[in-house]
């Protein structure tokens, strides 16, 4: 019984100081009211918004942004101001984004010599030069091409592609690495065939599409600002060291 009325009267203090604890924050938002100042929860939402401000935003930019900035600025050129899929696979502008196009300028891999595929030191007769409006490539090679487009991209902008699905659901993967802010010119397409029967390439049509991120800032140095390798390049461009 003993034990019993104790932990009663334990259960009572602690209800009690409790029920002051309570009352004493009462007070306190009743005097930070009276007295003008935000509450605690007013602070902390003060301060994440602060925070979110200062974060680096990055947002992809929609139609309307891409069609102004082509059409005032020459951001794409040539540029189709809406989406043409009639009978083709689909190119233009599109929802956040621009499908381009390939042109009909190929370059398509070949290992007559028996060749090393070096970076540093790559060797133009690697490939057989074709223009046409289709392109055919080889099982398990690849070719390359440039869009028929010009970009100009921003200083505040990067640009990442990403392939058709209607290529990568036959087994054709488009490689494009990211357009850098600053960069401009035709863009080199990679094109590789990763299934063991030869694969079409479609010449005026679209072949990749393009997402358009932009920083709340322009970058402190741009790829033209130093002088990048591929800055300004026409036509199918080779790796360059």
């Amino acid at each position: 019984m003993g034990g019993i009325v104790r932990k009663t009267e334990h259960d009572k203090d602690a209800a009690e100081a409790l029920r002051r604890n309570l009352l004493l924050r009462r007070e306190q938002a009743r005097a930070r009211r009276d007295a003008g100042l935000p509450t605690p929860a007013q602070v902390a939402k003060t301060v994440a918004d602060g925070a979110a401000r200062e974060q680096p935003n990055m947002g992809v930019m929609p139609d309307h942004w891409i069609r102004k900035m082509a059409q005032e600025n020459g951001m794409i050129s040539p540029f189709e101001d809406r989406l043409h899929r009639e009978g083709v696979v689909s190119y233009g502008l599109s929802s956040y984004g621009y499908d381009a196009r390939c042109s009909t300028e190929f370059k398509i891999f070949t290992n007559i010599d028996s060749a090393v595929v070096d970076p540093k030191a790559f060797s133009e007769k690697s490939f057989v030069d074709r223009s046409s409006d289709v392109c055919v490539i080889p099982p398990n090679s690849f070719a390359l091409a440039r869009t028929v487009e010009y970009f100009k991209i921003p200083d505040d902008v990067l640009v990442i592609c990403l392939g058709k699905s209607t290529y990568a659901r036959c087994g054709i993967i488009v490689n494009v690495t990211p357009l850098e802010p600053g960069w401009e010119g035709h863009v080199t397409l990679e094109f590789s065939n990763t299934t063991p029967l030869p694969a079409r390439i479609y010449a005026n049509e679209g072949v990749a599409q393009f997402i358009f991120l932009k920083g709340d800032s322009p970058c402190e140095v741009t790829y033209r600002s130093r002088s990048g390798k591929y800055m300004s390049q026409t036509g199918v461009t080779l790796p360059r060291l």
